[in-house]
């Protein structure tokens, strides 16, 4: 008996390959739980409440390309300006009050 434990150890095969093949098929298992535990979590966090569901559905369903164009239409865009915040080594306070000072010269320039 001694002397069969003592050539399974010598054995490279049965040292590193039997270990090895029973990590892989183990992993195989192991992983296959795993992801079905993954999956099966997915599938309660996707129910909804019925009567929330009905109301997320109609919310979807109302956006249409027709309607986001008229709030586009409504929209003025010709008085929009682009103001350009302060840089981060700029003074923010005394930007503004620059910003400030150039707009009452252009609205006295116009009245």
């Amino acid at each position: 008996m001694w002397n069969n434990w003592k050539a399974l150890q010598s054995n490279k095969t049965a040292r590193y390959g039997i270990p090895m093949l029973l990590l892989i098929v183990g992993g195989s298992f192991g992983l296959r739980e795993f992801t079905q535990i993954r999956y099966d979590a997915q599938k309660i966090k996707k129910k909804l409440d019925p009567a929330l569901e009905a109301r997320v559905s109609t919310q979807k369903q109302k956006v249409t390309l027709e309607t986001e164009y008229e709030k586009l239409k409504e929209l003025n865009l010709e008085d929009w300006r682009n103001i350009r915040g302060p840089r981060p080594w700029e003074d923010s306070r005394q930007y503004q009050e620059q910003q400030r000072s150039q707009q009452a010269t252009k609205q006295g320039r116009e009245h």
